[in-house]
């Protein structure tokens, strides 16, 4: 079958380049200690999971708890949940959710500490945790050395939760397009990062992990050799923001559009808000540059077009953010130029909790 005969909105994995961005991220880390663990929010698919794991990775990375139940119903064993999980609910899930993979989970709180202690306690299991070090992306995490070393403390104490290490993301990095001011921030925190690693080790409380970086840094923290797992996401698929970034990385993921209205000045596609994300800027479509694109739900216009194309033509557009386009969709086709080769299950779609 031919895309043509896609209804659109539909969403496109170009297998070359998808296989390529696979191999360019490999060589990255081949000489390094750094460890892909890469990050499912960005394909929420299964089956590109394993693909990943056959492909060397130590686990996968993901962002909510019912993200790493589907990851565990899979077969993955090494699951870290990015986030802090607060809700008792959820704590007792993840708790029982250990004894299927080794699960680890992120700390900034001693009543949290508590509450999974507890929980793993009924539920016979052990928690895996890094307390999570507040680096610049005013998120989540503490920002004191002080503070690390009492949550790594309590930590140690807790006979049913690990101290493994520390997570230092620092997503606000990214997505700088002067690779200059990238790297000269990524080197700041580099100095902070071994001061804290050198404090928790005179204390009796070496990390094993640090665990961070980003599709935007993953050349800058294999070559430094501070860091020991990498939640690089994107790279698999790319997006236009990082597409303005200097990574060895290409556009494998576009969504298929079709054009419903050609006039002079505005062309106008079937794809909008409700099928391609939008929250890190407006799509890039291909073949056809606008010097303008306004957003509705259910459509993109292109306005005042380099070319009027014909009504019924498919337009491929370049998201603006990967991961939350992928969240819209149920299946995306693998395609070789004109020719679907494949279709992939979007398993953990809609998984926000």
């Amino acid at each position: 079958m031919t895309i043509d005969r896609l209804t659109t909105p539909a969403l496109l994995l170009e297998e070359s380049v998808f296989n390529r961005n696979r191999a360019a991220m490999t060589e990255i880390l081949q000489d390094s200690t750094l460890k892909l663990r890469p990050h499912y929010k960005s394909h929420k698919c299964a089956a590109i999971a394993k693909m990943q794991i056959a492909d060397g990775a130590a686990g996968m990375t993901c962002a909510k708890l019912s993200e790493a139940e589907d990851l565990a119903d899979c077969g993955i064993e090494d699951i870290l949940i990015a986030n802090q999980i607060t809700d008792p609910w959820k704590i007792r899930r993840g708790a029982q959710l250990a004894g299927d993979c080794r699960l680890t989970v992120c700390m900034d709180d001693p009543a949290n500490i508590d509450a999974w202690e507890k929980a793993a306690g009924e539920a016979g299991t052990m928690v895996h945790c890094l307390v999570e070090y507040e680096i610049g992306m005013r998120r989540c995490g503490v920002g004191t050395t002080e503070e690390v070393l009492a949550l790594a403390a309590r930590l140690a104490a807790c006979p049913h939760l690990i101290f493994d290490g520390i997570q230092a993301y620092a997503g606000h990095i990214s997505h700088m397009e002067d690779p200059a001011e990238r790297a000269g921030l990524t080197a700041e925190n580099s100095i902070k990062l071994r001061l804290l690693l050198d404090r928790l080790m005179e204390a009796g409380l070496p990390a094993r992990t640090l665990s961070g970086g980003s599709t935007g840094t993953a050349q800058l923290k294999a070559a430094e050799g501070l860091y020991t797992e990498l939640q690089a996401g994107s790279y698999l698929f790319m997006d236009a923001t990082y597409r303005t970034l200097d990574l060895p990385f290409g556009n494998a993921l576009t969504v298929l559009s079709t054009v419903v209205s050609a006039k002079p000045g505005l062309v106008v596609v079937d794809a909008g808000v409700k099928s391609c994300g939008v929250d890190q800027g407006m799509p890039l479509p291909l073949g056809i540059t606008a010097e303008e694109i306004v957003a509705s739900e259910e459509h993109f216009q292109l306005h005042r077009p380099d070319r009027i194309p014909s009504v019924g033509e498919k337009i491929r557009l370049i998201p603006g953010h990967c991961c939350s386009t992928v969240n819209l969709y149920d299946k995306i086709y693998v395609v070789d130029g004109e020719k679907v080769v494949d279709r992939i299950a979007v398993t953990a779609r809609g998984c926000c909790r």
